[in-house]
């Protein structure tokens, strides 16, 4: 066996079933899930019905590279997205099952053991699969902490030469998970400088890019930063995908795109992968690709959910909107592993704790004391979990 699967750790579901183990939520209330990244909106009809009407397609083989009007199609909307020259669907693009297994292969294809002892820098907290990416590309993680005092952003600044000389592989993820946190021009200008000057690659992971609140102002993206600061996408990639924005966890469709010189190296890599996009879920993805209605409508149910659930988080946690995504990140002012399990085992409501979220790293787990609430249920789920929340917490601080 590869002995780098010993460095890997329990993934932070499997340690919150660790900790209600053994534990009877309280049964006068009905349970509310909100640990889980998983949109919980109704899937739209023409999403599903491009599928059914496409079963055909399970007759053949599909190719890793998918069919000419999927990459087409994905090429228009990030044109159109972002404002930018349109990607050549030929070279720069690649359609994925979903951008969980893209992220995960990347980090493979992309580290080289010509470097003594490659480094992999990501934000802490962070989405695991970066962890386990580098670990099992025999590269070392180097965990930036993202935390209050430096508005849950990565300082680039504190990293040492010696750390970027290593590295390989910057993971960023804008808007952020946990935070929501959406990266500046400049921050992106800082990055790409570095990439410049040390030669590692950029993986930009914009799987909340279309959750936000605000129509008129959508985050910025990895590409179009570029495209802004008159650069080429030379060692740059990413990552997206329509589970969040579509309301499709199930259905595993996302695309890379960026530097065509990496995505023929992992265009090759996935052939002998074995990872080729199902035929029907490529119609799907299409139709999903060229419908913005759904989009904005889901949006729209989301800022609902966040201007009304926030008010009454803040009356008792430190929490604040996030710039995009669905999620909360609150901070409890005492234990959050406590925190979720009173809420669990006395009021039926699941949130995760933050210390699951990130590893210690310069002395401290950037997440202990925080809780993420996904905002992914019903309108009046949401609003009931944040009652019980509110009374949760007054009922826990000291008289």
């Amino acid at each position: 066996m590869n002995s780098d699967l010993n460095k890997l750790q329990p993934y932070p579901f499997q340690r919150l079933r660790e900790l209600f183990a053994g534990v009877t939520p309280n049964p006068e209330y009905q349970a509310i899930n909100l640990s889980i990244g998983e949109p919980k909106h109704a899937t739209p009809t023409l999403i599903q019905q491009a599928l059914a009407d496409n079963l055909a397609g399970l007759a053949t083989y599909p190719t890793t590279l998918g069919i000419a009007a999927l990459r087409g199609t994905i090429a228009s909307w990030l044109a159109k997205r972002y404002s930018i020259p349109a990607l050549d669907p030929e070279t720069e693009i690649i359609p994925v099952n979903g951008s969980r297994e893209a992220l995960f292969a990347f980090a493979q294809a992309v580290i080289s053991d010509t470097t003594p002892a490659p480094v992999v820098v990501s934000p802490n907290p962070f989405y695991q699969i970066y962890e386990g990416a580098a670990l099992l590309a025999g590269a070392e993680p180097y965990f930036l902490n993202t935390l209050p005092d430096n508005d849950f952003s990565m300082d680039l600044d504190s990293v040492h030469e010696s750390i970027w000389q290593r590295t390989q592989l910057l993971f960023l993820c804008s808007p952020g998970n946990p935070s929501g946190k959406v990266m500046s021009l400049a921050q992106w200008k800082q990055a790409f400088e570095l990439s410049d000057r040390y030669g590692f690659v950029i993986a930009a992971d914009e799987c909340y890019s279309e959750i936000y609140f605000d129509e008129s102002s959508p985050p910025i993206g990895a590409l179009q930063a570029a495209n802004l600061l008159g650069r080429d996408y030379s060692r740059l990639v990413i990552f997206s995908s329509l589970s969040k924005r579509s309301n499709v966890p199930g259905m595993r469709s996302g695309f890379v795109a960026g530097d065509a010189k990496i995505l023929e190296k992992f265009l090759l890599y996935r052939t002998y992968h074995g990872c080729a996009m199902n035929p029907a879920v490529q119609a799907a993805s299409i139709a999903a690709w060229k419908d913005e209605i759904h989009v904005v409508e889901n949006r729209r149910l989301y800022a609902e959910k966040f201007a009304t659930v926030t008010p009454i988080l803040q009356e008792v946690l430190d929490v604040a909107m996030p710039d995009a995504a669905f999620y909360l990140w609150a901070h409890t002012g005492q234990s959050d592993t406590e925190f979720a399990l009173s809420l669990y085992r006395d009021f039926n409501v699941t949130v995760l704790p933050g210390s699951f979220l990130a590893r210690e790293a310069h002395g401290i787990n950037p997440g202990q004391g925080f809780i993420r609430i996904a905002l992914v249920a019903g309108l009046e789920e949401c609003v009931e979990a944040a009652d019980r929340i509110r009374q949760l917490t007054s009922e826990l601080r000291p008289q």
